[in-house]
Formats: C-alpha cells, structure tokens, sequence
C-alpha cells in the first residue's frame, strides 16, 4: 500500500484483536471474601519485519497500524529515507507462531541498500526482543518451576510496602524500574533498578543464580507491566510467583498458564488482581 492509496493508513487487518477480557480474582488485602471478575487486557503479539523475503526484527506489539508501524519503524531504523521508497505493504497471519508478518516490499535501490547494510540494531528498553529476527526464535522457558510454598497475600503486601524505600535511585531520579526477589514471609532480600524493565529483571535474577538462590524460596516483583518477556524471565529463574504493579498483557498470561505461574498484577496497597494460579496463593488477609 503506497501513502497516496488510500487516506486512512490504519487499515491494518480489521479482524486482529487488541484487547481481550480474561477472568481474574481480586483480593482485597483487608477482605476475606475475594471477588471473581474479568478484565480486559492489551493484546501483545510478535510481528516480524521482512523485507523482500529476509527476516530483519520480531517487535512486540499490539496488532494494530501495523502498515503505519511498518513504515515509521522502517524509518526510523534508517532503512528508507522516504515514505515512497516502500512501494507495499503486505500483512500476514502466522498461525503456527502465533504471531504476524509485515511484508515489506522497498523499491530496487532501497532493497539492495539494505540488504547490503550489515544489521546494527541497538538494544532497547522497551519493544522488542533483542537479536530475534524470525517468529520461531521467540523465547520460551526450559528451566522447571520450583515448588514454592504457598504465598500469602499479607507477605505479597509486605513486600510491595518495602520495595518503595528500597528503590534508592528511583527516589532520586523518578525515572527507573525496579526488580525484587521477597522471600516467603514478604522480606525484600534484592532489588535491582534499571531504565529498562527487562535490564532490571536480568539484573534480579543475575544476583540471584550468584548467591545460588533457591526460586522456591520466594517471588519476584516487578513495578512495571508485565509483558511476555517478564514472564519467561522469571520462568527461566524457576519462580513460580510473579507480581508485577501493572497490568500484564494478554500473551503474558499465556505464557504464566503455559509454565504454570502464579502471576499477581495490578497490585497496589489495598488489592492486588490474580490471573492466573490462583490456588498457589493464601488469600487469608493480614492479621
């Protein structure tokens, strides 16, 4: 699709999905009776960039404007220089990864440009998965699940109190993510801060294999949303507990049902929201 085709550019595939209501149980920290409920969340879905037929990037996002997202990606990477140096823009669906293609057919010079260009793509603090150029690299979790006791709401609690005086750089700067490992009883044992959540997190789990950690013997926090990524990171860690301050994406809780993760989002000082693995936790409220 050239810019002058058509003037609505947001014709992206009318039957993707951007958001999804899924189940969840919302604990109230000082209510015994938690409430069934539903929510919907921001779909997240791997889109993979080829141009001509090589793959360049797989960046997670929601499958919307996914030709706009082509076009200012391809420009922003330094692949055109001009919107007509596209001359289409094809979206497909790749069902058995479970994600989507953009097409990207460049003009002659351009492409040869390109593929001539050796690829330097920075890591970011945000959209994408790093060195990933094809659908079927998405990372996916070996390590085992380690078989925590139960968690209770009131440690889960105790733990978000904490994190804020232990976020030392956040408190001065107002700009970073945190990471923390609790231990049963809500005792923050690590933190780690960062500008990028998932530098934060590698960061957590780094200390943690270091000192030899036993996964069973706690959860992980995180203050930011919690994508796909945050949920293999602490799926490769062996934590069968993640709570993360906001919300999680909708291939996030996927992927927490397929390695059978408690994840708790949305946690604030008077509730918290489980979505999946419930039966993991103690909802008894804190005495």
């Amino acid at each position: 699709m050239r810019p002058s085709d058509h003037a609505d550019l947001n014709d992206t595939d009318a039957s993707a999905e951007t958001a999804r209501r899924v189940p969840t149980l919302v604990v109230a920290y000082d209510d015994p009776v938690p409430r069934d409920g539903t929510r919907p969340l921001a779909v997240e879905m791997p889109v993979n960039l080829v141009y001509g037929t090589v793959p360049y990037a797989v960046m997670m996002t929601t499958p919307a404007d996914l030709v706009d997202f082509a076009y200012g990606f391809s420009l922003t990477e330094g692949i055109i220089a001009a919107a007509d140096e596209i001359r289409s823009v094809d979206v497909e669906r790749d069902a058995a990864e479970g994600g989507m293609r953009l097409l990207v057919d460049l003009v002659p010079g351009r492409l040869r440009e390109h593929l001539a260009r050796k690829r330097a793509m920075s890591g970011r603090t945000g959209c994408g998965v790093c060195g990933i150029e094809d659908l079927d690299q998405l990372p996916k979790a070996e390590a085992p699940l380690g078989g925590a006791g139960r968690v209770g709401i009131a440690a889960i609690q105790r733990a978000l109190q904490a994190m804020g005086d232990a976020q030392v750089l956040n408190a001065e700067t107002r700009a970073v993510h945190a990471a923390a490992w609790a231990g049963l009883d809500g005792a923050v044992v690590a933190l780690r801060e960062d500008v990028g959540r998932h530098n934060g997190l590698d960061k957590l789990i780094g200390a943690l294999i270091r000192r030899g950690t036993d996964p069973a013997e706690g959860f992980v926090v995180i203050t930011s949303r919690c994508s796909f990524e945050m949920v293999e990171k602490a799926a490769s860690l062996g934590a069968s507990v993640l709570v993360a301050i906001s919300a999680p994406t909708s291939l996030a809780i996927d992927r927490a049902k397929l390695h059978g993760m408690t994840l708790c989002a949305i946690a604030r000082s008077d509730t918290l929201t489980v979505f999946t693995g419930r039966e993991r936790l103690d909802l008894a409220p804190p005495p």
